[in-house]
């Protein structure tokens, strides 16, 4: 399992980091920790990394939440550009957690730190419930040929309709975002407890399942566990 920082008020962001580490220590299932930084911060955010990597081995990465910020182009101001690109140098990766609204710009905040390891959280929140499929196809392609990205498949459930899902209503975004970043860098990321608004994880897993089910053993060994063991730089449980 991989622990993902849950978007707590910024100053418990090292606590919430110290927290995680100790459970990590009751259940050998934890390998990863995703904690927070500041990456607004730009150069000075080195002193909360310098801090960060020494609470545990198993900090493997951050996350700074920018879905909520109302400036689409927040990830792409220069402090914040440099503050993901240091994650590079302290050897943690980047998971990226936005909407579709701001691929555009998160585009341009991969192509400016080609060193640092990229993880794009629940396939960038397309508009399922709409049946949204333009310019997120388009855009996803784009972020997909940089080959420092990897795609969560995750967080589906929650963007279509809570109640009234289908397999059939997730299978589009699923098939594009295989097809686009390859067997090589697609994950499956289980989104819990926030899974929860729109199905029990039981029901997540078994949809996955379901709609992958046409690929090679490879592949799927690959989309369900060994994927995040090499991007997390996880050890085998």
């Amino acid at each position: 399992m991989v622990y993902v920082e849950v978007d707590i008020n910024p100053g418990y962001g090292l606590l919430e980091a110290r927290w995680a580490a100790e459970r990590a220590e009751d259940d050998p299932r934890l390998q990863g920790i995703v904690a927070w930084a500041p990456l607004e911060d730009g150069d000075l955010v080195r002193s909360y990394l310098d801090a960060l990597v020494k609470i545990d081995p198993r900090i493997k990465g951050v996350r700074r939440i920018v879905q909520g910020e109302p400036d689409h182009e927040f990830c792409i101001c220069p402090a914040f550009v440099r503050g993901t690109q240091l994650l590079a140098s302290y050897g943690l990766s980047c998971d990226i957690c936005i909407n579709y609204r701001q691929l555009a710009s998160t585009i341009k905040l991969v192509q400016q730190c080609p060193d640092t390891a990229f993880m794009l959280d629940h396939i960038a929140k397309p508009d399922i419930k709409a049946h949204m499929t333009e310019p997120w196809r388009q855009q996803i392609s784009e972020l997909a040929s940089s080959p420092n990205v990897f795609c969560k498949v995750s967080g589906l459930v929650t963007e279509a309709d809570p109640l009234h899902w289908q397999a059939d209503s997730l299978a589009p975004y699923i098939e594009h975002v295989l097809a686009t970043f390859g067997e090589d860098r697609v994950v499956f990321g289980g989104d819990w407890p926030v899974v929860l608004h729109a199905s029990s994880y039981k029901r997540w897993v078994e949809t996955l399942d379901q709609l992958t089910a046409h690929l090679s053993d490879k592949a799927k060994h690959k989309l369900w566990a060994e994927n995040a063991r090499r991007f997390y730089r996880l050890r085998k449980y």
